[in-house]
């Protein structure tokens, strides 16, 4: 097979001859009851990271002396920046030589991604979207870190301290201190303080009418939960569990990364009686050059449909431990153009990084990556990619469905019609649709096998069966009354017509359209109507925020990797935290007994410390969201990075996605190139933001 012939010259290549590929899928047949779902396929060429403490990869110090890029320094001499001590922070983040695969590194050179997203603007905690691909990450730090843990020993797992250099619990477990960087500055200038913190948490987290881009809710810091300033850079959380660690998680990225107060604060409406929400979500535009960040590159050039570059950040607080400020990359750009394009450019070499994780490419990819000439390597990760169907649960008004919509949402309710739904999928031919060989396996839903919480015995899985699929349907209370091969609504429904669903997609997506596609034939199959509502890049959160779809085939977040970010998200705990059931338009939410038992579950976990009672409760989690079909599984498979050979410095086994996306994970502000490798890339050499002569300086809005 031609897969096989390709993954193992891969093998070799990597110069793993010992790794040859087995691959073996028994046969799934059809059964009338749920069983345990089948074994992954085997699959070799996945790397694994080397394992580490916390302390092993960044402490918080100050160094005897400090460094920066001659051209930098040249902005210094001619007096329009600050000597870099003086920009730095009292004691600044380090990161330690011995976590660093190759080493110190040096300054030069720039990371080309291509996107498939588009900008709306920068105020990311206002609800604008910069497009994806790594943008925000590079732009926006957090009060906490998730992206290294994928190397983090699991005894010592817990989020890094980043924008928070420290913390503390009270003796009750009820408050936790946090102490912040002292003396860190936005990238122009501003100082960073608790007044930043305080401004997302009040007037955005908290504040009804925004929707943070990062998805933060009051519900996932704990209900009750307070925050308030103690001093410039001391905060304290109040909760009502008991030192509930949990939320550490939830300050990482996207959902508790402060935007910079003093640029943002005058546009917000309660402060800003003439503007609206929207004109406070939209008051930078992508136009809006040099918008203050706390991240290691600035923007300092936008054209539409074509390229977005950002510059490194002057009074980025984080250095080497030879007391060199980083980033080393002078630049990162992003060409806008597809997020299929993304590989195909960095397979060629004209772009630098990508996370393959369209199946469709994964046999070119490998190809190509065998071959001694390949300008990118590529290494796959766990299958912590996974697509399911979500059933509008919400019974009660979320969205303002119509007559048909609210119908379809009583059927979504009721466990016979899931049931017929689930029955009727062939997983393994919607798997093998998207790319053959032992990349994709069934997924039943809920938490992915392979990750730390996974309990097989406690996975229901429903195995393709269109005979058992119908029966559940005629269960159900469908059936076809005007033989037209579409079930109805029985009388007095809907007005007895064809049960139409609609059904949300990313269009942006070949992976997310194929699968679609596949379960609207399958769907037919069983005599129910699929309509595809294929939603482009931003309104496809709109949509999803506003309840308005019926189904939703779309890809599953960080929560069902790694349990514990995000999991407020892994039940409708609160009123919008849930992506697929949130409270009606009354601001109540209509839980069913099992999702009920789903929040009581997920909140004993929040609220535990016990690492044996935390995986019995994820067992009983999993075997009530599997065999309610609380989501409906398709398919779960890996992804791989592709990244340039001349980028040093990128950590063994780093997933393209599990706490965090891959370019936080391999900790872009320590990748360089070696001097021998650089390339002449940089679109704006020589400048930096907010200086005079860049070209690029700020403009009016």
């Amino acid at each position: 097979m031609q897969w096989e012939v390709l993954l193992r010259k891969h093998i070799y290549a990597l110069g793993g001859a010992g790794l040859l590929l087995s691959v073996s899928m028994a046969a799934v047949f059809a059964q009338t009851e749920w069983t345990t779902p089948p074994d992954p396929p085997e699959f070799s060429a996945q790397s694994e990271p080397i394992f580490v403490s916390v302390s092993d990869i960044q402490e918080y110090k100050a160094l005897p002396e400090y460094h920066e890029p001659d051209f930098v320094k040249a902005f210094v001499d001619a007096g329009e920046l600050p000597p870099v001590a003086e920009r730095l922070p009292k004691e600044p983040l380090v990161f330690k030589t011995g976590n660093m695969p190759d080493g110190v590194g040096v300054y030069g050179d720039t990371m080309r991604h291509v996107i498939g997203g588009r900008p709306d603007g920068w105020n990311y905690i206002g609800g604008a979207i910069q497009g994806w691909g790594g943008i925000d990450i590079g732009m926006y730090e957090c009060l906490t870190r998730t992206g290294p843990l994928f190397q983090v020993e699991a005894d010592e797992l817990e989020p890094l301290p980043n924008l928070a250099k420290s913390w503390e619990w009270s003796e009750d477990g009820h408050e936790l201190t946090m102490h912040l960087i002292e003396g860190a500055k936005w990238s122009d200038g501003e100082p960073f303080d608790a007044d930043d913190v305080m401004f997302y948490w009040e007037d955005n987290v908290l504040d009804s009418n925004v929707a943070p881009t990062g998805g933060a809710t009051p519900e996932g810091f704990g209900e009750g939960t307070t925050l308030e300033k103690i001093d410039a850079y001391t905060i304290k959380w109040t909760f009502k569990e008991v030192r509930p660690t949990q939320y550490l998680y939830a300050m990482a990225y996207g959902s508790f990364c402060p935007g910079p107060s003093h640029l943002l604060k005058p546009e917000h409406p309660k402060y800003n009686p003439d503007n609206t929400y929207e004109d406070y979500k939209n008051a930078f535009t992508p136009e809006f050059l040099n918008f203050p960040v706390m991240g290691a590159w600035v923007p300092v050039e936008y054209r539409p449909d074509d390229v977005i570059v950002l510059r490194r950040n002057p009074y980025y607080w984080k250095v080497d431990e030879a007391g060199n400020q980083l980033p080393y990359l002078n630049e990162v750009s992003y060409r806008l153009s597809t997020w299929s394009d993304r590989d195909v450019q960095t397979v060629a070499g004209t772009a630098d990084f990508s996370n393959l994780e369209q199946p469709e490419n994964f046999v070119e990819s490998l190809r190509r990556s065998a071959e001694d000439s390949a300008p990118a390597r590529l290494q796959f990760g766990a299958r912590t990619i996974g697509y399911s169907l979500y059933p509008n649960l919400s019974g009660n008004g979320w969205g303002e469905p119509n007559e048909l919509s609210q119908a379809i949402r009583d059927l979504n309710r009721n466990l016979d019609f899931r049931k017929a739904v689930t029955y009727a999928l062939d997983r393994q031919s919607l798997g093998e649709s998207l790319v053959k060989g032992p990349f994709t396996t069934p997924y039943p839903g809920g938490l992915y096998a392979g990750t730390s919480f996974y309990d097989k015995d406690s996975t229901a899985y429903f195995p393709h069966s269109m005979e058992t699929a119908k029966d559940y349907l005629a269960k159900a209370g469908l059936e076809d009354t005007d033989g037209n091969g579409v079930v109805n609504f029985p009388e007095g429904v809907a007005g007895g017509q064809d049960v139409q669903v609609t059904m949300l997609v990313n269009a942006d997506y070949t992976t997310d359209k194929s699968l679609a596609e596949g379960v609207q034939a399958q769907m037919e199959q069983l005599g129910i109507r699929v309509v595809l509502d294929t939603v482009s890049g931003n309104a496809l959160a709109e949509y999803q925020q506003g309840g308005k779809f019926d189904w939703a085939v779309l890809r599953n977040g960080s929560d069902l990797v790694s349990v514990v970010q995000g999991t407020s998200g892994l039940a409708p705990v609160g009123p919008r935290t849930a992506f697929s059931h949130r409270a009606g338009t009354d601001g109540t939410l209509d839980l069913m007994p099992f999702e009920q038992e789903m929040v009581d579950t997920i909140n004993q976990f929040i609220a535990s410390s016990d690492n044996a009672e935390r995986a019995e409760l994820m067992k009983k989690y999993q075997q009530l969201y599997t065999q309610n079909l609380y989501g409906i599984g398709l398919t779960q498979y890996p992804g791989a990075l592709l990244i340039n050979k001349r980028f040093d410095n990128i950590p063994a086994g780093a997933p393209i996605f599990q706490f965090n996306w891959a370019e936080d994970n391999i900790i872009r502000e320590r990748v360089f190139v070696p001097a021998e490798d650089q390339s002449n890339y940089e679109l704006h050499p020589n400048t930096l933001p907010n200086t005079p002569g860049v070209g690029n300086g700020p403009i009016s809005k």
